[in-house]
């Protein structure tokens, strides 16, 4: 079967879903996108997603064409018509077709993509013995220059930062602040386990509010697991009992060796592995119907 992606309200097939080369996202990253998951037919979490679509797309300034319903139902019919039941779906808005100038005010629709296909990020031994990862040199984007609450098309720190991980033979990299203090990763947000406590960067670290990051932190306090948002070193990384990343693509995968350094035991701890489990539990439960 053909993969058929949403494009300005229509299903097309992949090899015609193209846009112009004036388009801004290309030209500029002049856009926004979510990333989103559907498991068992339901997509997770959809109307947090599209929230946070939306309030990137206020602070750029970028009039979204369709209402959030809309959207829901765009998301869900292209799942629908590419036959997903577990997959990953890619929700974008660029500014649209413009002149080679910057300003905005050129680009007078925005183009919409929805891309529904599978996805495998991590194998699943990975998530039996966990990552090995790096700290990069390339720091994270400084809030003062870059709300990192702006879900935006413009990934190049991170994929400088990734490029670094490629290099290192790695598939995961730490960023850290301008200050020297733990970001996130490249494509993931980061806990550390010290003793009975969670612990996670802030947002004023210069991370992206995850939506995993979210869930994990709702299911550790309904566990009864202490939680506590703050800066810390990388240090408190080499030292933590134990690590792991969430994401979107990632869920949540243990990380067990940093920068050479073995973290806790060398192999996924105790509460790593029991957030995991409720997080699969919650994802085999709750999502928007795909199929009715």
């Amino acid at each position: 079967m053909a993969q058929l992606i949403y494009l300005n309200g229509e299903l097309v097939e992949r090899e015609r879903a193209v846009v112009s080369v004036y388009d801004h996202g290309l030209l500029y990253g002049d856009g926004v996108f979510e990333g989103i998951r559907a498991y068992h037919g339901r997509v997770f979490r959809l109307d947090e997603h599209i929230k946070r679509l939306e309030r990137s797309a206020r602070a750029i300034m970028l009039d979204l064409p369709l209402s959030h319903q809309e959207l829901v139902e765009a998301t869900v019919e292209t799942c629908r018509a590419n036959n997903i039941h577990d997959g990953y779906i890619r929700l974008v808005v660029t500014r649209g077709e413009g002149d080679l100038g910057l300003d905005p005010r050129k680009c007078p629709e925005p183009t919409v993509i929805i891309i529904a296909a599978n996805i495998q990020l991590y194998p699943p031994e990975i998530y039996e013995k966990g990552l090995s990862l790096i700290t990069c040199s390339t720091r994270r984007n400084s809030p003062s220059s870059l709300d990192p609450g702006i879900k935006s098309l413009n990934y190049l720190n991170n994929i400088l930062a990734k490029i670094e991980c490629t290099n290192a033979g790695v598939v995961e990299g730490i960023m850290l602040t301008n200050s020297g203090m733990v970001s996130e990763c490249t494509g993931d947000n980061i806990f550390i386990v010290m003793g009975d406590e969670l612990i996670t960067p802030p947002v004023e670290a210069g991370i992206l509010d995850g939506i995993t990051r979210a869930a994990v932190i709702e299911l550790a306090r309904d566990e009864g697991i202490p939680v506590r948002e703050k800066l810390f070193p990388i240090t408190d990384v080499y030292t933590a009992d134990e690590c792991f990343l969430t994401g979107t693509a990632a869920e949540l995968v243990p990380v067990i060796e940093v920068d050479a350094r073995i973290v806790g035991d060398g192999k996924p701890g105790a509460m790593t592995k029991r957030l995991l489990n409720r997080f699969r539990e919650l994802t085999n439960s709750e999502g928007t119907p795909i199929y009715e």
